[in-house]
């Protein structure tokens, strides 16, 4: 006999002994009084035992089919399953074979069948909330991660993405060989193309953003891609830890569980082919997951789309010429070709470098030809970031293990 049958039986006799009538009896039992009278008949007739549930030792009529069950749990352990958690399990079968079942379920099973390892929770350090912005567009978070998004299928690469904080949508990502300032300009010009410029941007301490040169004046503490958001008037905020700008993260860490699983569904094993695929999954991502922002007013301000995005994203330098009107730039010399020498003298060039293009020369916003000399003056140590540096490490990329903590 369970507690609430030993409490319906106390009751009864209660009621045997005049200490209560039906009406009391029935807000004891908070049941409603033609339900207290029939439990009544039934203990007059059965004593006790007519309390104890009818369907004790009775298999349930909605348990699931045993033939589902195993055929749910060969697809849970096949090799294409591998890594995936309960509910994006249950997702897939539910797309897939059609079979409308409860995470909680798929759970189960797995722990059963030993592909699940329940987790244990963690003493983790206390973060205050922060509440949302209250429009689309007024702070977008953006973060990189490296991960082994293909698997044993292809190399190791970085994922860079913008989420917007008042909606937890991401506005724009790509998959890319490693965390730079080219590739934070690329997703920039797609969000700017799309939505407009934002009205900040919040990002970790990378050497991308921020500095940390002391003893120097503000001017050069600015980084290549801080001048950037500067021209267009976006402000860029430092995060001091990875929970401050919790939305990026853990869309992260849902695209580093579910969007590996989907590209392996679908044997994408290269960066060309995840960037092919990634707009699809952002889609599909932002219905299940985004939310509605508290005011509908859209924060983006407006953006020229004729502005030479070119020019604004090329780094700038600042050489003086000398008196054979030469100068260096990265341990290469350069001389200018003009038919007006003298109007060099003691001048200073600005000089435009373009990913992947020569670079141009510039002298009182006109911009003139040069020469280029195939000695090097000087060869200039590369510095990496050590986000950067992961890329350019050779190694051989390892399959994690099936109870690996990211599978």
């Amino acid at each position: 006999m369970s507690l609430k049958e030993a409490k319906r039986l106390g009751v009864m006799e209660q009621v045997d002994k005049k200490y209560l009538n039906m009406r009391q009896a029935s807000d004891e039992l908070a049941l409603s009084l033609r339900q207290t009278k029939r439990i009544r008949k039934r203990y007059h007739a059965e004593g006790s035992l007519g309390l104890i549930s009818r369907h004790v030792g009775k298999v349930s009529p909605n348990r699931i089919d045993k033939e589902i069950k195993s055929e749910i749990l060969e697809i849970l352990c096949s090799e294409e399953y591998v890594g995936f958690g309960p509910t994006f399990a249950r997702d897939k079968i539910e797309e897939r074979q059609g079979h409308c079942l409860s995470s909680e379920t798929i759970r189960k099973w797995m722990v059963e069948a030993k592909v699940w390892a329940p987790k244990v929770k963690k003493r983790r350090k206390i973060h205050q909330r922060r509440s949302r912005r209250a429009r689309f567009g007024e702070l977008l978070q953006g973060d990189g991660s490296r991960h082994a998004w293909f698997e044993d299928r292809g190399d190791e690469c970085t994922i860079v993405l913008f989420v917007d904080d008042a909606t937890s949508t991401i506005t724009a990502g790509q998959f890319v060989p490693a965390e730079t300032t080219e590739s934070y300009q690329q997703i920039l010009k797609s969000h700017l193309y799309q939505f407009g410029k934002p009205k900040a941007l919040y990002v970790d301490k990378h050497s991308i953003f921020r500095t940390s040169r002391e003893n120097s004046g503000a001017q050069e503490r600015e980084t290549h891609f801080g001048r950037v958001l500067r021209e267009l008037e976006i402000e860029l905020i430092c995060a001091h830890s990875p929970q401050a700008k919790g939305r990026v993260e853990r869309a992260n860490g849902t695209l580093q569980d579910r969007l590996i699983k989907e590209m392996r569904l679908l044997k994408i094993s290269t960066i060309e082919e995840g960037n092919r695929y990634l707009p699809r999954f952002i889609e599909e991502y932002n219905k299940k997951y985004g939310v509605a922002p508290r005011e509908k007013d859209d924060a983006h301000q407006s953006f020229n789309k004729k502005t030479d995005l070119e020019r604004l994203f090329a780094k700038q330098a600042t050489r003086k010429v000398s008196k054979n009107l030469s100068f260096s730039y990265e341990g290469i010399t350069y001389q200018i070709n003009t038919n007006t020498p003298n109007r060099f003298t003691k001048m200073h060039v600005n000089i435009l470098d373009r990913p992947g293009k020569p670079i141009l020369i510039e002298c009182d916003g006109k911009i003139y030809e040069y020469k280029k000399w195939g000695r090097q003056t000087s060869q200039k140590p590369k510095v990496f970031d050590s986000k950067e540096l992961e890329a350019h490490w050779p190694s051989k990329p390892a399959k994690p293990k099936r109870n690996h903590p990211w599978r």
